[in-house]
């Protein structure tokens, strides 16, 4: 008869804990509530089989990827059952990646710190709806009525209203994390908890609720509560411990040439939504807590009943665009869906242009996970090779080349920005301004101040608290450009500098096309 395998499953709403050893598919569907019950049977053995095509699917995604640098770790039944690195830490290296390289998460940064979030709900430190007024009061947005409403929650799940990226151009700028979450108080809102943008800043500000009202900060918050309690002895929301060890991934940017050890990038004003750094095996225990409803080892990290609200459905994070397709919702720092099979997948991507791409999955119903780790630009490496596992241990094939897919989706992050990409000034060209017309300061409420300076014969940009120097190049009269690299804008992107309002022999104002997420930053002279 067709079997299940249920093992270390806690049933949601029974009086108590039941646990499944390998049970007959219809006995086991019988102890479930209809939701609970998958369309699909996986056979016994199948999972295990899946397990033994990763070395082949993690090869062949190299290979087709050009990615340096993997690891990867499946969790099953409440073990490890894979943990292996592939590839190099940094081209031109030796040094291979192994279970224990440490890499920048990115985003899944977020689920990991709601987990953190929980650990503080389960002691009644504070509850997902706590209201951030009551906890951080010095945070506003640019609605009072929102402001005084506004929850964790709502920052977690990324229906505050903000704009998609808030902030993010300013951490480009190399503004710090306070710097930043007074600013969004400057941002336009969209409609309040039926608007779904995703926000690092604005789960950054709940975290900082969170580690306030606990009495600490959140990096130390996240050590005491999560990593040290899980042995997660290679993990840290710190960017200067990352760069400490020894054993550490290098990132990779793409490139026109392929990828190269170029750019570094330090999260750390992002640090809850974007600044932890850790290995596969560290993340396999964390994987397992999560499996095991929040113990460890006999040891309660966090109740199930903190954890639940984070991997439920919260906001509605990608519409349907047919009738037949799925939705996907996005919890507290987790991804929630219905995959192919009907089981619920918990999942969550993680992407630095700079060189990251990051991936873990998870179906609680077959107590299995994995997690992808890779040391370059996001190419739907991490994602394919999670699919292409999960669709073995599901359905006993592949059902389709993921890595064709992803590949192609991650296409539009390396778009070159900017409306002069790959033209040249225009015939006839008006001749540059006068350097005394454009030189001063100029200043934006939320970007704060730019100097354009002389230097020689040339002018320079000036831009962040810390001065970023771009050097300006003639364009058309009073256009000139520059070339604008961060995180948010791949090599190759190229940005305008337009200044107008010219009084006397003065310009005015400065417009800077690349600073701003949406549209041209304006600067007015001081």
């Amino acid at each position: 008869m067709p079997s299940i395998e249920l093992t270390r499953r806690t049933l949601l709403g029974s009086a108590s804990a039941t646990t499944f050893g390998l049970l007959p598919y219809a006995t086991a569907a019988r102890a479930l509530s209809p939701a609970q019950t998958s369309g699909v049977d996986v056979p016994q053995g199948q999972i295990e089989r899946a397990v033994g095509e990763l070395d082949r699917i993690i090869a062949n995604v190299m290979e087709r990827s050009g990615v340096p640098g993997i690891a990867v770790a499946v969790v099953h039944g409440g073990s490890t059952v894979y943990a292996r690195g592939f590839g190099v830490r940094a081209f031109g290296s030796a040094d291979e990646i192994t279970a224990d390289t440490a890499f920048q998460i990115a985003s899944l940064s977020k689920s990991v710190g709601a987990t953190v979030v929980a650990t503080q709900v389960s002691r009644g430190i504070v509850s997902w709806d706590s209201r951030m007024r009551d906890l951080l009061p010095w945070f506003s947005l640019s609605d009072p009525d929102r402001t005084k409403k506004l929850t964790i929650g709502d920052l977690y799940s990324h229906r505050s209203g903000l704009p998609d990226h808030a902030g993010d151009d300013l951490e480009d700028l190399g503004f710090d994390r306070t710097t930043i979450l007074e600013r969004l108080r400057l941002l336009p809102l969209s409609p309040f908890r039926i608007s779904y943008a995703y926000t690092n800043f604005g789960l950054t500000a709940a975290a900082e609720a969170v580690a306030q009202a606990a009495g600490t900060d959140w990096e130390n918050l996240s050590a005491e509560m999560l990593y040290q309690p899980l042995g997660m002895i290679n993990t840290s929301s710190r960017f200067d411990d990352f760069m400490a060890l020894n054993n550490r991934a290098t990132p990779h940017t793409r490139t026109d040439n392929g990828f190269a050890a170029l750019l570094q990038r330090d999260p750390d004003p992002e640090s809850p939504a974007g600044g932890v750094s850790s290995t596969v095996d560290d993340l396999a225990k964390w994987l397992k807590l999560i499996l095991a409803n929040g113990t460890s080892d006999g040891k309660q990290i966090f109740t199930q009943e903190a954890l639940l609200p984070a991997i439920s459905p919260q906001s509605i994070s990608g519409r349907p665009h047919a009738p037949d397709a799925r939705a996907s919702f996005y919890g507290y720092g987790f991804g929630v869906g219905v995959g192919a099979s009907g089981r619920v997948v918990i999942s969550h991507s993680g992407a630095f242009l700079m060189g990251t791409g990051t991936n873990f999955s998870m179906i609680p119903s077959l107590d299995l996970a994995i997690v992808v780790l890779t040391n370059a630009s996001p190419v739907g490496a991490a994602e394919a090779i999670s699919a292409s596992f999960s669709d073995i241990a599901q359905f006993g094939h592949e059902t389709r080349d993921w890595y064709a897919g992803y590949s192609g989706i991650f296409e539009s992050f390396f778009v070159k920005r900017g409306r002069t990409v790959g033209h040249m000034p225009p015939a006839g060209a008006a001749a540059p301004l006068p350097a005394a017309t454009c030189v001063g300061t100029y200043s934006n409420p939320y970007f704060g101040t730019v100097e354009v300076r002389e230097d020689g014969d040339d002018l320079v940009l000036a831009a962040g608290p810390e001065p970023q120097l771009y050097p300006l190049h003639p364009w058309d009269g009073a256009v000139m450009v520059f070339d604008f690299v961060t995180e948010n804008a791949p090599i190759g992107s190229r940005s305008t500098l337009t200044f107008g309002g010219i009084t006397g022999s003065l310009a005015q104002t400065v417009e800077v096309e690349l600073f701003a997420e949406t549209e041209p930053a304006l600067f007015t002279r001081v």
